[in-house]
């Protein structure tokens, strides 16, 4: 049996904020944004937005879209980095918001790479534990911890939301072909370049981040997990109709593709106006491009992402 994606639905808040709004109080320009990030907007969540609150509406614009029954649910699974308290769980909130009782929920935490990691292993308990539904839901209000006067990072970061529905296929030639994941914390250099600096004082903290580092480490990784995971599937970049990656910056997926000479065509680019979203960006770029005809029934869609950690990996799957 294969685990499909059977619908998805996103949020993203109210709040538009563009290059030449932060212009106004950051020294630079939109300019000095575009070129190096691909970026022009970004939503960005309200003071009473949490996580969960973007988890939830997410939730139940996809339940009335599907018209399930969330009683129907066996399990659900939250990928994020912000959650709104150290516990409970993101992934409770929503169970109780949507009154979901049967199903067991928890979260995962990998960064940005969180929807490949949640996504792996929906599909190994789906198949293991014999379960029939399971919402998955990335969410993140990453720009909660962001310093609005630092413009190396502020700039990057948007929040947003997008909830999956995943059943058993029938059809054994859709849904999750293969997953494949990575880490490496090793060495301190990896759990620094890309971090959270923790809560101090009661404050939460702020990402901080060496910039140049990790545009080369998403480069290589990202590349070579997606040159794997085709390899040991026997399958080559012309079996894929679309690689969507993690949304973080336009040059790293140039850059990336360039790299294993991927066609730049194939490619699902939502930076422009998502920023990056941490574990919600390939969600959030899948149902854009759903809505906007270029993914459809019966393609087949190459994942990547890359993470604070390190994390990271890749995932085949057929629609």
């Amino acid at each position: 049996m294969r685990i499909k994606i059977t619908d998805i639905a996103t949020y993203l808040p109210e709040k538009v904020v563009t290059n030449d709004d932060l212009s106004a109080t950051l020294d630079t320009s939109h300019e000095w944004i575009y070129t190096r990030t691909g970026i022009e907007s970004r939503h960005i969540s309200a003071r009473d937005e949490l996580t969960s609150t973007l988890a939830i509406e997410a939730t139940k614009k996809l339940i009335r879209q599907s018209n399930v029954d969330p009683m129907t649910i066996d399990a659900i699974i939250v990928s994020t980095t912000t959650g709104d308290t150290r516990f409970p769980s993101c992934a409770c909130k929503v169970q109780g918001a949507i009154e979901a009782y049967k199903a067991f929920a928890f979260d995962v935490n990998a960064a940005c790479a969180g929807f490949i990691y949640a996504l792996a292993v929906a599909d190994s308990m789906m198949k293991s534990m014999k379960l029939r539904r399971v919402l998955l839901i990335s969410a993140e209000t990453i720009t909660k911890f962001v310093d609005w006067t630092d413009r190396s990072t502020c700039v990057l970061f948007g929040d947003g939301a997008g909830a999956m529905l995943l059943e058993g296929a029938e059809d054994s030639q859709t849904g999750i072909i293969a997953t494949k994941l990575y880490s490496n914390g090793e060495d301190e250099k990896f759990n620094s370049i890309l971090a959270h600096n923790g809560e101090q004082n009661g404050n939460r903290g702020y990402i901080t981040m060496a910039g140049r580092t990790v545009f080369k480490y998403a480069i290589d990784y990202m590349a070579m997990s997606m040159k794997e995971i085709l390899d040991e599937n026997n399958m080559t970049i012309s079996d894929i109709d679309w690689i969507i990656p993690h949304q973080a910056n336009r040059r790293i997926l140039e850059s990336m593709c360039k790299m294993r000479d991927f066609p730049i065509e194939k490619v699902i680019i939502t930076t422009q106006e998502h920023a990056n979203t941490s574990s919600a960006s390939i969600p959030l770029a899948l149902r854009d491009a759903l809505d906007k005809g270029k993914v459809n029934q019966g393609d087949t869609l190459l994942f990547t992402a890359l993470g604070a950690g390190l994390t990271w990996g890749s995932a085949i799957v057929r629609i």
